[in-house]
């Protein structure tokens, strides 16, 4: 009777680390908040570089705790979070005013989401680990990381060198944090805390899942099953290669990696052929069995105790005699499903293979596929038809689709342009709330000051833009300098009231200044209402008032010195009505009576 008091204990300390960790990260995110976007770099590029330094001992340590994976491909994914995803966050800007939109006249503020709590997976746990404080750090959100119970040791290494290193150029205290006693019951109370804003999950399907139950925003990737389809025309030595190669880095433990590959007849035995040339042993049907008795639990989720392992290793797990250069196991299969255990998300180099007639029936095996445990994740095609491989683009519930490279790399942004990262969300297909590979603009929330473009009529429900709308500024923090100038100012409201048929009075003396130079009381003084200036000669204007006028049309018009007929159905974009006032090139005409 003493184990599940002491297992009662446990999940009470892993409740109670999980609260007083939640509250100090509430603590450090006011001061994080506060940093300038130079503090916040400064700490952001100190913990990259403490990461890359000790890269291989986090791969080793992570090896040798949780005994998935292998250490050289490890040290490349913790190079990777460290490295490849600091150069692409470093540009961003996360601090104060993020973008002006001159046109549209909006100002983006970012503000930071607030406290994380990062799950982080015991497949990949240094290199998750990196990553997720990384892009924390970056958008100023204090995090607290739950680390899977079989990798807890290596974790919390990152977490401390990564710490120190922040902390020494800026970070408040507590900025990061992970949890040390570690249970499910106290990785939920995390996600509860009412101190945490954001659950950023990687993990289990199961995991995912109370991420997404904890009353939180939550960004959660569930599991991947990624098919690789071989079209006719593929390159088939380097499709085979790029396969081989994501499906053994790091012994398959990525979510991504390739777990099916489905080839056309036409190319079949050219596939199956160079598959064994590159270290691909083809299972037997008795083999393929047996293999499936050990590697798939009833509850069709992959042995824990054959993931991350080596073909050899699984091989001899299961008593298969294979060459000692096998990679990579393959079993022929002809469908997917219950029945067929091996076409489950396998997170090892293991391999289910299908032959199909063409890629209209390679199209309904892929989402067969992706159906049984990997909607919305990833696929690869490999093809040189750039119609098939846009119709996969179309047509598959996938929301990374890589294209001639292997599934794993490519997916992360190791050898494509998608976003570097080591979250890569399943959008609607998967019960993700989003379909991108996750960076600091996901944890950011972003406040918009939105000055009027458009005044109200009752007569249209959008008049046309105000004639006079002066320039964003460069920066909130720059007071203003110099004034309008008057001068623009008066014509431009000289020309509003012409176009309305309004006349103006006499134009006040002018004093001898410059036009926007300022007096000794104020910027700008009191205008009078100028006078109508006649306006140039040009070519008689069509008869009819036009629909729609764009910048270009402006354009055209200047040009040619003609003039542009509106009334006040006419829809003119902002840049047009501006451009058009400053030129005088519109003439209002009155609507029919």
């Amino acid at each position: 009777m003493a184990e599940p008091a002491a297992s009662t204990d446990r999940d009470l300390d892993s409740i109670r680390d999980a609260r007083t960790l939640a509250r100090r990260a509430k603590i450090a995110q006011t001061r994080l908040a506060e940093l300038t976007q130079d503090q916040i770099d400064r700490i952001v590029d100190a913990a990259a570089a403490a990461a890359a330094d000790q890269a291989e001992p986090f791969a080793r340590m992570a090896v040798e705790e949780t005994g998935y994976g292998n250490v050289a491909d490890k040290v490349r994914k913790n190079l990777f979070a460290a490295e490849t995803i600091h150069r692409f966050i470093r540009p961003m800007r996360t601090v104060g005013v993020i973008a002006r939109h001159d046109t549209e006249r909006v100002v983006e503020i970012a503000e930071p989401f607030g406290v994380v709590a990062a799950v982080v997976p015991s497949t990949n746990p240094t290199s998750t680990a990196i990553y997720k404080i990384l892009i924390c750090l970056k958008a100023r959100c204090a995090v607290v990381l739950s680390p899977h119970p079989s990798a807890v040791r290596s974790i919390r290494r990152v977490t401390d060198v990564m710490t120190e290193a922040a902390v020494g150029v800026g970070a408040p205290e507590d900025a990061v944090n992970c949890m040390t006693t570690v249970t499910l019951e106290g990785t939920q109370e995390l996600m509860r805390c009412r101190e945490v804003a954001l659950v950023l999950a990687t993990g289990g399907l199961g995991l995912v899942r109370a991420a997404y139950s904890a009353g939180k925003p939550a960004y959660g990737v569930g599991p991947g099953n990624a098919p690789a389809y071989v079209e006719r025309t593929a390159d088939v030595p380097k499709a085979v290669a790029d396969i081989i190669t994501g499906k053994t880095f790091d012994n398959g433990v990525l979510c991504s990696s390739e777990n099916s590959v489905v080839t056309d007849d036409a190319v079949a035995g050219e596939v199956r052929r160079e598959f064994e040339r590159q270290g691909g042993y083809f299972l037997s049907a008795d083999e393929a069995s047996r293999l499936a008795a050990q590697l798939v639990t009833p509850e069709r989720l992959p042995n824990p105790r054959l993931v991350g392992k080596t073909a050899l290793e699984i091989a001899a797990s299961v008593g298969i005699d294979v060459p000692a250069e096998t990679r990579v196991l393959i079993a022929p299969l002809d469908g997917v499903g219950r029945e067929h255990p091996l076409s489950i998300e396998k997170l090892c180099p293991v391999l289910s293979f299908y032959v199909v007639s063409d890629w209209r029936a390679a199209c309904q095996r892929c989402m067969e596929i992706l159906r049984y445990g990997g909607m919305g994740h990833t696929m690869s095609i490999h093809s040189r038809d750039e119609q098939v491989i846009l119709e996969f683009g179309l047509r598959k519930p996938a929301f990374r689709i890589v294209v001639n490279t292997p599934t794993t790399l490519g997916s992360i942004g190791m050898t494509t342009g998608l976003a570097p990262s080591m979250t890569l969300g399943c959008g609607g297909y998967g019960g993700n709330i989003t379909s991108d590979n996750i960076t600091p603009q996901h944890l950011l929330n972003i406040k918009r000051l939105a000055y009027e473009v458009r005044s109200v009529s009752r007569t249209t429900e959008l008049a046309p833009t105000a004639p006079a709308v002066p320039s964003l500024p460069e920066a909130p923090e720059k007071p203003a300098s110099g004034g309008l100038d008057r001068g623009l100012l008066a014509r431009r409201i000289e020309t509003f009231l012409a176009t309305r048929g309004i006349a103006s009075a006499p134009p006040a003396e002018h004093d001898g200044r410059p036009h926007g130079q300022p007096n000794d009381t104020a910027s700008i003084q009191p205008l009078q209402t100028p006078s109508v200036t006649p306006p140039p000669q040009a070519p008689a204007p069509v008869e009819h008032p036009v629909e729609f006028v764009c910048e270009d049309d402006v354009r055209q018009a200047v040009r040619a010195n003609q003039r542009i007929v509106v009334n006040d159905r006419t829809i003119i974009t902002p840049a047009a009505r501006d451009l058009g006032v400053q030129h005088r090139v519109f003439i209002e005409a009155e609507l029919p009576r």
